[in-house]
């Protein structure tokens, strides 16, 4: 398969110095919202990176659940390959890809886990479905067949008939603690804006302009 043709020209916006904010989440929650805006759909699905103990990365996609200044929120199975990957380094990176916009967003930071209570005020808010999805799948782990979900699926029905399931304990949300953002606009000639925000020593944020 060749795909060596297989291009599109980007030119449907600029950036410069004088479009950044202050500060990287504003600046965040200036493009997430026109993403919003621009209707795409699951704006909020990012790329999370990780890395084993062996240096091996992998990278799956998460939907962000929470943002604010102390960081972006995602819940997952704290026995999942991305959660022992995670309590093993304690660090991620996260990239969003906003296509139409031809715009993306790339994120490192630290990790940590978010209290119980947020957790739990979160999986109350999921789908009755969703709820039983979190008791059902031992995320990551080897399975015969599909069989098994739909078993135990049929199970946890039976057991939470009611409607009332509890927040299982391997379960709940992490928050991304960023050291740095990248801002990416594309641009024609493949002469991108790329623009990154870090912290200096007094842990005040500072950007920098990127050669694309």
């Amino acid at each position: 398969m060749d795909l060596s043709e297989l291009r599109q020209s980007y030119t449907k916006g600029s950036f410069s110095e004088q479009d950044l904010l202050a500060s990287p989440f504003e600046q965040f929650e200036k493009w997430f919202q026109q993403a919003m805006d621009s209707q795409l759909e699951e704006p909020n699905a990012m790329c999370l990176a990780t890395v084993s103990k062996d240096g091996q990365p992998s990278t799956r996609i998460v939907l962000l659940k929470d943002f604010s200044d102390k960081g972006m929120t995602f819940y997952t199975n704290y026995e999942s390959r991305k959660s022992v990957e995670i309590e093993a380094t304690g660090k991620v990176a996260a990239n969003f890809l906003w296509l139409p916009l031809q715009r993306q967003v790339n994120v490192t930071g630290r990790v940590e886990r978010v209290s119980k209570s947020e957790s739990l005020k979160y999986f109350l808010s999921r789908p009755f479905g969703s709820q039983l999805g979190a008791w059902t799948s031992p995320q990551s782990k080897v399975i015969t067949s599909r069989s098994v979900l739909e078993t135990k699926l049929d199970q946890m029905k039976r057991k939470f008939a009611e409607g009332k399931v509890p927040l299982p304990d391997h379960w709940g949300g992490y928050r991304i603690v960023p050291d740095s953002f990248e801002f990416w606009q594309g641009r024609p000639n493949r002469l991108h804006d790329r623009f990154v925000y870090r912290k200096d020593e007094a842990s005040q944020w500072f950007t920098e302009r990127l050669a694309p």
